[in-house]
């Protein structure tokens, strides 16, 4: 007799395979909101034509922001590269003075904005402009994006390779250069992608340094012919340098394993011992420190002491910082929660449709976010026009431009999640929404955070989008630092610029924590 149970295996892989209803109508409307930014580029060159598009995309104008946009990502994510390579090693590798607190230190410039940054040195050198002035700004502002996820892998390596070397006679730099550098590829490659996208998308630091680049130029054609063909051209390059950044990081991370088998070492390396070169190397450190974050908070205390407690008295800076925190708490759950179905298909059903799904919001956060605004202003405009300048969209823009933020979070939250425990809920007879808020939501929830935290940051420093988008009459402290500085009250703008980073340095701290939790100290 033949049991019916034999075919149940098969229908229950087959049942575990599919994407439910509800969670795959979600992901597939995120996906047509996020392709909304390309869609309005290729649109918007579609409709301008050939003759009037080739016209003005190859002019004068174009080559000069183009020399200017490229040689600032040559030059800068290089510099970025060195330094946070060297910074990280340094402080985790060697005995340089005060190693203890180096790298929380060299982490808090990413509470920072760029723009709060070329703030504090135009006021301290107000003739700073040009190219090397953006470099200078962008390399104190972006270096702890490569500096972190290095410091993260040296913490995780095995350090009984190095000593191998070692005991083959390698010194400690030639150990440096031909084992740990090679290890340190992914996340230096990951950290200068992500620096190139910032150059590319960044407009108030340069703005402020009167140094043009592709985003500055789009901004000023936008506030002088609204949705103009112009602006729409440069928007068109500037996605093809995105997408280029993009493939460039793609192929140089190339295809080679940094895995290995058993879990190595549990234990922290032995520092190198500086003898001669440990003075400089803690000045190097500390002139970094200083040029990165020391000058911005003396700025800032120098300008609140001259302008005295009257810039505390304008009676805006609490209703910008409720606003602001209005924007940073809603944009950051609603980013986490949408989050959630894209990461639980990445996890749970890997496959095609989830690496299309990835692919989408990865290509659509690179994009500056003044394409971004641009993109949702002309769809608001044209086919939603009541929701044209309202929260709804202020915040759809914050989910395009910041949920990988929270996928990352959330994806590795998810991957450990056994599935075991879903699947005894289940046969305990609750359903799927039961199963997720009692189990897989419990589970994840410290990564969800982590997340909502890292969102939450960027909102809080997020300028062009907010410009662009928010309603009239809002002021976040983002906003209302640029206004002020535009009108060269740097005195009055000072409290907005500390109020913004304090609010980003508790954000800036778990992220060191959850990349220590990561390497198990």
């Amino acid at each position: 007799m033949i049991a019916p149970t034999l075919t149940r295996p098969r229908s229950g892989r087959s049942e575990r395979r599919r994407v439910p209803p509800a969670v795959g109508a979600v992901v597939a409307a995120l996906v047509a909101i996020t392709l909304i930014p390309l869609g309005y580029v290729v649109a918007t060159t579609i409709a301008t034509g050939w003759a009037t598009a080739s016209a003005l995309i190859f002019r004068p104008r174009v080559g000069e922001l183009l020399r200017n946009t490229v040689a600032l990502v040559v030059i800068t994510v290089p510099v970025c590269m060195t330094l946070g390579v060297g910074a990280a090693w340094i402080a985790l590798r060697t005995t340089v003075i005060g190693h203890r607190y180096w790298a929380p230190i060299l982490a808090a410039p990413l509470a920072v904005p760029a723009f709060v940054n070329s703030y504090a040195w135009v006021s301290a050198i107000p003739s700073l402009h040009g190219l090397w002035s953006g470099v200078q700004v962008a390399t104190l502002s972006y270096f702890p994006l490569v500096a972190l996820p290095v410091a993260a892998t040296l913490r995780r390596l095995d350090p009984g390779i190095e000593e191998s070397a070692s005991a083959l006679g390698a010194g400690p730099y030639r150990v440096f250069f031909r084992i740990v550098v090679p290890q340190l590829r992914l996340p230096v490659l990951g950290g200068g992608l992500l620096i190139g996208l910032h150059l590319l998308a960044e407009y108030g630091a340069f703005a402020l340094l009167r140094f043009d680049t592709f985003t500055t130029a789009i901004f000023e054609q936008y506030q002088s012919t609204f949705n103009g063909a112009a602006g729409s051209m440069l928007a068109s390059v500037l996605v093809l340098c995105c997408l280029v950044l993009l493939v460039a990081e793609a192929a140089a991370r190339g295809s080679a394993r940094y895995a290995r088998v058993g879990s190595g070492a549990p234990r922290q390396p032995d520092r190198i011992r500086l003898r001669w070169s440990a003075v400089p190397a803690a000045l190097g450190l500390v002139a970094l420190t200083v040029a990165a974050l020391g000058v911005p908070l003396w700025t800032i205390a120098r300008w609140l002491r001259i302008g005295g407690t009257g810039v505390w008295r304008t009676g805006t800076l609490w209703p910008a910082l409720t606003q602001t925190l209005v924007f940073g708490l809603l944009g950051a759950a609603v980013t986490t929660a949408l989050a959630f179905p894209v990461a639980w298909i990445a996890v749970r059903r890997p496959g095609v449709f989830s690496r299309i799904v990835e692919g989408c919001n990865y290509v659509t956060s690179s994009l500056p976010g003044i394409v971004t605004a641009l993109a949702l202003i002309t769809v608001t405009i044209r086919y939603a026009n009541p929701l044209y300048q309202t929260v709804v969209v202020v915040i759809t823009a914050y989910v395009l431009m910041f949920l990988p933020r929270a996928l990352v979070s959330l994806r590795s939250g998810l991957a450990q999640v056994p599935v075991g425990l879903e699947e005894a809920s289940a046969a305990l007879g609750r359903s799927q929404a039961s199963t997720f808020v009692r189990v897989t939501l419990r589970l994840t929830a410290p990564a969800a955070a982590a997340g909502a935290a890292l969102v939450f940051m960027a909102i809080v420093t997020e300028l062009t989008a907010t410009l662009l988008l928010a309603p009239s009459g809002t002021r976040t402290l983002s906003t209302r630092f640029w206004s002020l500085t535009s009108e060269l009250d740097y005195a009055a703008a000072a409290p907005f610029a500390l109020t913004m980073i304090l609010l980003a340095l508790p954000m800036t701290y778990l992220l060191l924590r959850q990349s220590q939790k990561a390497a198990g100290l």
